[in-house]
């Protein structure tokens, strides 16, 4: 039976509004809250960027049960490796271990406002191996001195070390990701469109170059609301994801302009929408079913997000947990 995960969007919503939203999904029963780390956010006018770091350590000390994962953080420019690992160590101290390091190569709006490069994916894949190595023994307690290609470190070590093991999960949205995520790291991060191909593409790869069972956190951006106009209201902050050129943009305003030039139907059509308990059933189930995961992040937009979770704890997860 997988555990499951609500994502606390710090795209969508501000900090002190997501600790509101960690302390609800605690309450109705999820495993694990989920935190994505932006500097940027999709659009300009109905977004927010909070530093997730700070809110790990606030949602730490608030909750009492649920572990907390980055979905994902990028340790390879604006954050150098072993600052990452330190962050993650001070997190675990403050939630009594309840921290897995969710990883990711990064994407150019968060990089590029603050004067960065954005490579192409074999550097930044390059750079991950190296990062990897780095956090993992910063994070095992090493003192290290470390000469790489792209990172540095001299005599560094975690004067806060965490407690016990911090795992680390990589995001992957395909096959040479997997296979490296399953040769580098514990657990694997994966958007599910398609669970057939998720499964033949991602988790196979995956679990095949892991060589035991890693775990899998299977991710579905979801929307509920009960028509058109409500869903676009409740899509609001993440409308600019699926402008054109997101990949190459650092302003949020472009991404905004574009999104809204656009038919709203087009992106509507780019995600799930369901009007209720049993559309958001029918929206995750396969993630249980057919990819088999061991972590099922719920991700919704709504326009009433305690309501959401309210809704999913009474009414979704008790029917996802249920043997098929």
């Amino acid at each position: 039976m997988p555990q499951f995960a609500w994502l606390c969007s710090h795209e969508s919503y501000q900090p002190e509004a997501l600790i509101d939203q960690a302390l609800a999904a605690e309450k109705v029963g999820f495993d694990m809250v989920t935190a994505s780390d932006h500097f940027h956010p999709w659009v300009d006018d109905n977004s927010a960027a909070g530093f997730v770091w700070a809110w790990l350590g606030a949602a730490a000390v608030r909750t009492e049960r649920v572990r907390f994962v980055t979905s994902v953080t990028c340790p390879l420019f604006h954050y150098h490796p072993g600052l990452v690992a330190q962050a993650a160590a001070t997190v675990s101290r403050l939630s009594e271990g309840r921290f897995i390091l969710g990883v990711g190569t990064g994407e150019n709006i968060n990089e590029g406002p603050l004067g960065y490069e954005f490579p192409g994916y074999g550097e930044r894949i390059r750079r991950m191996r190296e990062a990897l190595e780095i956090m993992t023994r910063l994070l095992a307690g090493e003192k290290l001195d470390f000469e790489g290609q792209y990172y540095t470190c001299h005599k560094a070590k975690l004067y806060s070390p965490p407690i016990g093991r911090v795992p680390i999960w990589m995001a992957a949205g395909g096959r040479q990701s997997a296979t490296f995520a399953g040769k580098n790291c514990e657990g694997i991060i994966t958007s599910v469109k398609d669970p057939a191909d998720t499964v033949a593409e991602i988790i196979e790869p995956f679990q095949e170059s892991h060589g035991r069972h890693g775990t899998v956190m299977a991710t579905r951006w979801v929307v509920l609301a009960g028509d058109t106009d409500e869903a676009w209201e409740a899509l609001g902050s993440m409308r600019g994801l699926r402008a054109p050129g997101r990949l190459e943009e650092v302003d949020p305003a472009v991404l905004r302009e574009r999104a809204d030039a656009m038919d709203r139907t087009e992106i509507l059509n780019k995600y799930t929408v369901v009007r209720d308990a049993a559309g958001l059933i029918d929206a995750y189930r396969p993630l249980v079913n057919d990819v088999g995961a061991d972590v099922v992040s719920i991700q919704v937009a709504a326009t009433d997000p305690l309501k959401a979770i309210e809704l999913i704890g009474s009414e979704v997860l008790p029917e996802l947990k249920k043997k098929p």
